[in-house]
């Protein structure tokens, strides 16, 4: 099979893929070639498209030798296989990271031209090059997409080997391939035209797709693209009371995480605000807001009092189901004294709370509530923050659920040295789309 330009392949490849028309797809094209497939396919499965820019971590002495690769929202795909045999430490993995991130950043940064990630998290991904030769970038960009939460990963490609196909196969859900030509030397060799597709060309075609996937009509178009990211101040109402918030909602979020800050703190929170923003990058929305009213924050007992913290945060949630629709799973992540009042809440039987991750929390405030928990509940304590490493352990003991309990090396309780924060959302991020995305799935 010999294919006209890029274009063409795109528009056959998409025949193939028309059983996905309406499967909540994202189609996501490989750059700088693999974009011009990927347009005609999101095009013809009126799907939104975006770019997947992997980056490969090399070995420091062997930079043709992959040890890992990285994503966007802080993914990062560590082969230890490869870094046993070449004996490569943390601080040269974390050399490689740094330089490598900068440069995937940037081409991001240069391709979406101001227009923010298309969230991935609960979908069906198809990645689409304009062909395979080892397939090694198309293997890192779908291990990339599982981190960020993909719920079904399908490789398209006009033509690649057999033998990378075969090699691929493990880390997708399904492959697409028109033409398995043998023997096969060069992508380039099956297609009359096979110009380099230059960055500038790349960047047009994302902006043509822009309204790809979107309710026709000018208006619909216009709310579409405003809810691409939702991020507004709202006032939460709790009862009687109304709280200060601030509500982020990525367009196609599979989950939202409330936040529950700790005594002295607010939904300005820079640590919350550093976390709530890996989500976000994550595709996951995101709600802050003020436990306590500024009179209620006067009274110091208000500010340990679990019971009344935990009852804002159960009406937060069930405020938010308003906002958003009852079927979205929700989380928390509490810091502190809020994470006591998240693990009150997630108790409430009919809140059907997916997922909790505590940062320096004090379960032990919530002592007890514990044994009714039955949320999946991740618990993060700086390594050197020993009183609390030691109160979480014993609360750990009490839970009767799905639990973990996660130390970051050398971190205090704020989390204020080096990296440690860093590793906090990390943490926080894989345990929410996990659970969350898991919430989100139908029962088969």
């Amino acid at each position: 099979m010999l294919f006209t330009d890029r274009a063409d392949a795109g528009r056959r490849l998409a025949d193939r893929l028309r059983h996905l028309r309406d499967a909540n797809v994202v189609v996501v094209g490989l750059p700088r070639g693999g974009v011009a497939v990927a347009f005609e396919v999101a095009r013809a499965l009126n799907a939104p498209l975006d770019v997947i820019v992997v980056r490969k971590l090399g070995v420091p002495t062997q930079p043709e030798l992959g040890l890992g690769a990285i994503g966007e929202g802080g993914v990062r795909i560590i082969n230890d296989e490869v870094v046993t045999m070449a004996g490569v430490g943390e601080a040269d993995i974390a050399a490689v990271e740094e330089r490598e991130r900068a440069e995937l950043e940037r081409r991001a940064r240069r391709f979406r031209d101001g227009r923010p990630r298309v969230a991935v998290s609960g979908r069906t991904v198809v990645v689409v090059d304009d062909g395979l030769a080892t397939g090694s970038t198309a293997r890192a960009a779908c291990r990339v997409l599982r981190a960020q939460g993909a719920h079904r990963v399908v490789l398209a490609v006009p033509v690649a080997p057999g033998s990378a196909l075969q090699r691929l196969r493990g880390d997708v859900d399904d492959v697409v391939c028109l033409a398995t030509p043998e023997p096969f030397f060069a992508i380039g060799e099956w297609y009359r035209d096979f110009t380099q597709t230059p960055d500038e060309q790349v960047v047009d075609l994302l902006t043509k797709a822009a309204d790809f996937g979107r309710p026709a009509g000018d208006a619909g178009r216009a709310a579409a693209a405003d809810a691409a990211v939702s991020d507004q101040e709202v006032e939460v109402r709790a009862g009687p009371v109304r709280l200060g918030g601030h509500l982020t909602v990525p367009y196609g979020s599979p989950g939202m995480v409330v936040f529950a800050h700790g005594s002295g703190s607010s939904r300005y929170s820079p640590r919350n605000r550093f976390v709530a923003d890996a989500l976000t990058d994550a595709g996951l929305g995101t709600l802050l807001f003020d436990l306590l009213t500024t009179e209620e924050e006067a009274d110091r007992e208000n500010v340990f009092d679990i019971d009344l913290l935990g009852d804002r945060l159960a009406a937060a949630t069930r405020w938010l189901r308003e906002m958003i629709g009852p079927d979205m799973p929700v989380g928390y992540f509490g810091a502190s004294t809020g994470a006591a009042a998240a693990l009150w809440a997630s108790a409430e039987p009919d809140l059907d709370v997916a997922a909790v991750v505590s940062r320096g929390g004090r379960p032990d405030l919530a002592w007890p509530r514990l044994a009714s928990v039955r949320t999946p509940t991740l618990l993060i304590v700086g390594g050197r923050d020993e009183l609390v490493l030691d109160l979480n352990r014993h609360a750990q003991a009490r839970l009767d659920c799905e639990n973990r309990l996660a130390v970051v090396p050398g971190a205090t309780h704020l989390f204020e040295e080096p990296g440690a924060l860093e590793a906090v959302a990390d943490l926080a991020r894989d345990w929410f789309v996990d659970h969350l995305t898991a919430a989100m799935q139908p029962a088969w």
